[in-house]
C-alpha cells in the first residue's frame, strides 16, 4: 500500500503545527519549510481545518494551528479521512466491482485483513508520538527549540511571512 501525497503532506502540517504550538503557521513557511508546493499544502490545509484538526488564525500573524491538542489526534483516523474509502483493490466496492470471484476470492480476504492490520498499527499512535523530540525535529523545519521561526543567517532576524485565512476553500485555477 502507498500513502497518496495528500495524506502525506497532511500529516507533515500537522506536524509542523504542533511544532509550533500555539503560535500560528502560514501556509507559505510550512510549504518552504519542507519544501513543497504552496498551492498543493493549502488544499491540504483547508481539508484539515474542515476536518477538525486545524482552526484558522485571522490577521497579518495569522494561519493555522491545532484545534486538537496533539495527543487526541490518531494518526489511524487522520489516514483513514485523507485516504478516502481505502479501496485496495475494485472488489472492495460494491459499485466498482467487475470481478466475478468475491464471494470466494482468497485475495480480497487477505488484503482485507492486511488493510485492518495497516490501520490497526496507525491506531496505536497520535500526532504527540510523531512531534516527542521538537529539540531534533524543529531545526530541520527552521524553527528553534520553542517552535518559532530561526532566524536567517544573513541578517539575524526572524523570517517573516504573512498570515490569512489558510482554512479557506483554495481558490481553483
Amino acid at each position: 500500500m502507498r500513502l497518496t501525497q495528500f495524506s502525506n503532506f497532511a500529516i507533515r502540517v500537522l506536524m509542523y503545527a504542533a511544532l509550533k504550538g500555539p503560535t500560528p503557521s502560514a501556509v507559505p513557511e510550512m510549504a518552504r519549510a519542507y519544501g513543497i508546493s504552496y498551492d498543493h499544502l493549502k488544499k491540504v490545509a483547508a481539508e484539515l481545518c474542515r476536518l477538525g484538526y486545524l482552526e484558522t488564525v485571522r490577521g497579518r500573524a495569522g494561519g493555522v494551528r491545532l484545534a486538537k491538542p496533539p495527543a487526541a489526534i490518531g494518526i489511524g483516523e487522520v489516514i483513514r479521512l485523507t485516504e478516502g474509502a481505502g479501496n485496495l483493490v475494485e472488489c472492495f466496492d460494491p459499485s466498482t466491482n467487475g470481478c466475478p470471484l468475491p464471494a470466494v476470492c482468497q485475495l480480497r480476504r487477505a488484503l482485507q485483513e492486511a488493510l485492518s492490520a495497516f490501520f490497526a498499527v496507525l491506531d496505536r499512535y497520535t500526532l504527540a508520538d510523531f512531534v516527542g523530540a521538537p529539540d531534533a525535529l524543529a531545526p530541520l523545519l527552521g524553527l528553534d527549540r520553542h517552535g518559532e521561526l530561526a532566524t536567517t543567517p544573513g541578517n539575524g532576524r526572524p523570517q517573516k511571512t504573512a498570515g490569512g485565512d489558510e482554512c479557506a476553500a483554495p481558490r481553483l485555477a
